[in-house]
């Protein structure tokens, strides 16, 4: 089939690689505009952009998809279908009408489970033993259409969402073309979902990632897994904000000397021990504001720990 591909991220580009190596011609990518990055506040072209470019295809990069002059030129390349992998804007009836077979997304959930902007984040946050990712038509709705294909991928306890998402962003490369193949052979036909076991995926905010050490150690972990890479897991010290990565619930604490209360430090040779609202959970590598990263330990090497010294 004739395609036009539509994504930004990073986790989109495995999904284009395997459209580029399949039977499929991939005719243009559609991302989005270069965007300002790094201290210099260059614009940028987005990894998808970059990798289209690479490889010699046509790239659109419309403010908005339901732009006039996008349109006009979706319509002069006239797809067949247009696959989607996290391209971050909205798609309106007058672009969607364009390919003979739409526009078919692939989406980071087992759907109706997590729509929406944040699905493997949320699917960490809840404690889910499993995910995976379907394909599904894009309608009007906010990934409501109905479904093509799906795989499974279990969760592991130490899954960063960084980590998960980039399992399933090559799992799902494979289903995305299995799926343009399947519709080019006239064999697939999608269903529609569960009316039941819908929920929303909201994206995590900054103001989201702050822990908040009065919650369980169970909880504490599962939000900065799912806030890492991004937005970023923190909190403050000495009222300045500090950067976490993945920490590690620690049971067996409880007798290592006097209960710890939410958000108190106790430092050790190598490792350095947060309250919570059950038992502690030991810090993984940290960063300061204004500093690099580093292991926890080594960062309270460098300072003059008091009782009155907390996470807050």
């Amino acid at each position: 089939m004739r395609l036009v591909f539509a994504g930004t991220p990073e986790t989109s580009v495995p999904s284009l690689k395997a459209l580029l190596d399949s039977s499929h011609e991939v005719a243009a990518v559609v991302t989005r505009p270069d965007a300002p990055a790094g201290r210099g506040r260059k614009l940028v072209p987005s990894p998808v952009a970059e990798a289209a470019e690479e490889a010699g295809i046509e790239v659109l990069k419309p403010v908005k998809a339901s732009d006039p002059e996008f349109l006009d030129r979706l319509r002069a390349i006239s797809p067949d279908c247009c696959p989607v992998v996290a391209y971050g804007a909205i798609l309106r009836p007058a672009a969607l009408e364009i390919p003979r077979h739409g526009w078919v997304n692939l989406h980071f959930s087992i759907l109706p489970a997590w729509r929406g902007a944040a699905p493997v984040q949320r699917a960490i946050l809840h404690g889910d033993d499993v995910t995976g990712a379907a394909t599904f038509q894009i309608e009007e709705g906010l990934d409501t259409g109905p479904v093509f294909g799906v795989l499974t991928e279990p969760i592991l306890p130490t899954d960063t969402t960084g980590d998960l998402l980039g399992r399933l962003a090559v799992a799902g490369a494979a289903l995305l073309v299995d799926t343009m193949s399947g519709i080019e052979a006239g064999v697939l036909e999608p269903r529609p979902q569960p009316s039941e076991g819908v929920s929303h995926a909201a994206k995590l905010t900054p103001a989201d990632a702050r822990v908040d050490w009065t919650s369980p150690a169970l909880h504490v972990d599962r939000l900065v897994r799912a806030c890492t890479p991004a937005p970023g897991a923190w909190t403050t010290f000495r009222d300045t904000r500090l950067k976490l990565f993945p920490v590690r619930p620690v049971p067996d604490a409880a007798g290592d000397g006097e209960p710890l209360a939410p958000g108190a430090l106790r430092p050790g040779k190598d490792r350095v021990l947060v309250g919570t609202a059950t038992h502690p959970v030991a810090l993984g590598d940290v960063q300061p504001q204004g500093k690099r990263r580093m292991p926890a330990a080594d960062w309270a090497r460098g300072l003059s720990l008091t009782d009155k010294d907390t996470l807050a």
